[in-house]
C-alpha cells in the first residue's frame, strides 16, 4: 500500500468537512470567475477533470501518489453513507420546503404514478435493456443484475432543473410536477433497489409478494411517519414566535424523524418529503411570522445550497472509483440510450393515464422527459454495491448516465423549454391574410 493512501485516515471528520467546503468554494470560485458554467455542472466537470488529473499525475510522474491519497479520502469518507444517512434527509427536505402543494395537488395522480409506477416501469425497461444489449456485447451477469442497476438509475435529482425552469417562467404546475415527482421517487427507487439487491446478494429468487409487501411496509410506514413528524413539527412552531428555536424545530424534524425512520425500517427519503411539504406550506403559511419565516426559508436555502456544492463535487471525483476497460465503456454507452428510451416510455405511460392534465401535451411530456436527471443518489448506490466485477461494471453503467444526465441534459434543457415555448406561440399566432 502506498503510504499516502493512508494518510486520509489521520484526518478527523471535521478536517473532511473542511476540505470538501474549502475545495467547492475554490473550485466554485474559479468556475465562476473564469468558466461560468451552471454552478453544479462546473463543480461536477472540475471534479472529474481533478480525479482524471490524479489519477494520470499517479501514473506518469514517479513518486506522486495524490490519487492514492484522494482515493484514499472518498474511501474514508463513504460516499454512500454519507449520502444516504447524512446529506439526503436535509437536501430531500429543504427541496419539499419549497414545493407548493396547491398546484401540486391540482396533478397529484399523474406525479403519484410518475414516482411509483414510473420508476417500476423504467426499472423493467433498463434492465431488459442492458441485458440485451449486455448478451451481444459478451457480459455475462445474472440477470436480476441488470434490474438493479434499472432500480439505481431510475430515480431523478432535478437540482439544477428547477432553477432553469423558474427562469423560463415554465407554468407552476409542471414545475411542481417535477419537483414533486423527484421528492417522492428517491424513496421509492431506494426501496425498489433494496428489494432487487437483496434477491441479487442472497441468490434467491424474487418473489413479487414478499417485495411488495415489504414495498408497502417501508413507503407506507415512511409517508406516515413523515405526516406524523410534520404535523408535530407543524404545532411546535404555531405554538411559539422565537426564531432562533424555530429553525432549531426544523432540524429537529429533519434529523430525528430520518433517525427514527432508519430504526423503525421505514423509508427516510419518503418521510423527509412528506414532513418537507407540511412545514413548507401548512408551517410557512400559518405557523410563522414574517420574520420567522424569512429565517426559516433562507435558512434551508443555505443548507441547501452548500450541501448540493458538496454532492456534485464528490460525483465528479468519485470518477477516480471506476475502473477502466472495453466492457465498462461498452456498458457505459449502452447505459445513456437505456435510460433515456426507459424515461421516455415511463413518463409517456404514466401522463396518458390521466388526460386533460397539464402533464399530459406534449409539450409538458418532453420537458419531463429531458428534465428527468440522474444525480448523486444514482452514485450512492451504486458505490454500495458489493465490490467485484459486477460493480466495476454496474458503476460504469451508472457514471456514464448521469455523466451525460449532468453534463448534456441539463446544459440543453432551457434551449429545449425555449424551443417549445417558441413554437407553441407560433402554434397560437393569429394568421395573417395573405
Amino acid at each position: 500500500m502506498h503510504a499516502a493512501s493512508a494518510s486520509p485516515y489521520a484526518l478527523s471528520p471535521f478536517d473532511l468537512a473542511a476540505l470538501l467546503v474549502v475545495a467547492s468554494a475554490l473550485l466554485g470560485t474559479i468556475n465562476h470567475k473564469l468558466f461560468r458554467l451552471p454552478h453544479v455542472i462546473g463543480l461536477t466537470v472540475m471534479g472529474a477533470a481533478l480525479a482524471i488529473g490524479l489519477v494520470l499525475a499517479d501514473k506518469l510522474i514517479p513518486g506522486v501518489s495524490l490519487g492514492y491519497w484522494v482515493a484514499g479520502l472518498l474511501e474514508r469518507l463513504n460516499f454512500t453513507d454519507t449520502l444516504l444517512q447524512g446529506m439526503l434527509s436535509f437536501l430531500l427536505f429543504a427541496g419539499a420546503l419549497h414545493v407548493d402543494l396547491v398546484p401540486l395537488k391540482r396533478n397529484w395522480l399523474p406525479v403519484l404514478l410518475l414516482s411509483t409506477a414510473g420508476v417500476i416501469i423504467s426499472t423493467l425497461i433498463v434492465g431488459f435493456i442492458i441485458w440485451g444489449g449486455a448478451v451481444l456485447i459478451g457480459i455475462t451477469l445474472p440477470p436480476v443484475w441488470y434490474f438493479v442497476f434499472g432500480a439505481l438509475i431510475s430515480p431523478t435529482d432535478p437540482v439544477s432543473v428547477l432553477g432553469v425552469l423558474k427562469q423560463e417562467k415554465v407554468p407552476e404546475g409542471l414545475q411542481a410536477a417535477v419537483a414533486g415527482e423527484s421528492l417522492f421517487n428517491d424513496g421509492v427507487g431506494i426501496v425498489v433497489f433494496v428489494i432487487l439487491l437483496d434477491a441479487a446478494v442472497t441468490g434467491t429468487d424474487f418473489s413479487l409478494a414478499s417485495g411488495a409487501r415489504l414495498f408497502a411496509f417501508e413507503a407506507g410506514g415512511g409517508l406516515l411517519l413523515g405526516a406524523a413528524i410534520g404535523w408535530t413539527g407543524y404545532y411546535a412552531l404555531k405554538s411559539m414566535d422565537e426564531y432562533a428555536l424555530e429553525v432549531l424545530i426544523t432540524l429537529a424534524v429533519v434529523m430525528g424523524g430520518y433517525a427514527l425512520a432508519a430504526q423503525l425500517h421505514f423509508s427516510g427519503p419518503l418521510a423527509m418529503a412528506v414532513a418537507g411539504l407540511i412545514v413548507g406550506n401548512q408551517g410557512v403559511a400559518h405557523a410563522m411570522s414574517d420574520l420567522t419565516r424569512d429565517y426559516v426559508i433562507k435558512f434551508w436555502e443555505l443548507v441547501d445550497e452548500l450541501l448540493n456544492s458538496v454532492l456534485f463535487l464528490l460525483i465528479g471525483l468519485e470518477l477516480i472509483a471506476l475502473t477502466p476497460g472495453a466492457p465498462q465503456v461498452l456498458i457505459g454507452l449502452l447505459a445513456i440510450p437505456a435510460t433515456l428510451v426507459a424515461r421516455g416510455i415511463s413518463v409517456t405511460i404514466t401522463t396518458k393515464l390521466v388526460p386533460h392534465t397539464r402533464l399530459s401535451d406534449q409539450g409538458s411530456g418532453r420537458i419531463l422527459w429531458w428534465g428527468g436527471l440522474r444525480g448523486g443518489i444514482s452514485i450512492a448506490l451504486a458505490l454500495s454495491l458489493p465490490v467485484g466485477d459486477t460493480r466495476n461494471l454496474l458503476l460504469a453503467a451508472t457514471f456514464a448516465a448521469v455523466m451525460f444526465s449532468v453534463l448534456i441534459q441539463r446544459a440543453t434543457i432551457g434551449r429545449l423549454i425555449a424551443r417549445l415555448k417558441s413554437s407553441d406561440a407560433e402554434c397560437v399566432a393569429p394568421s395573417t391574410p395573405s
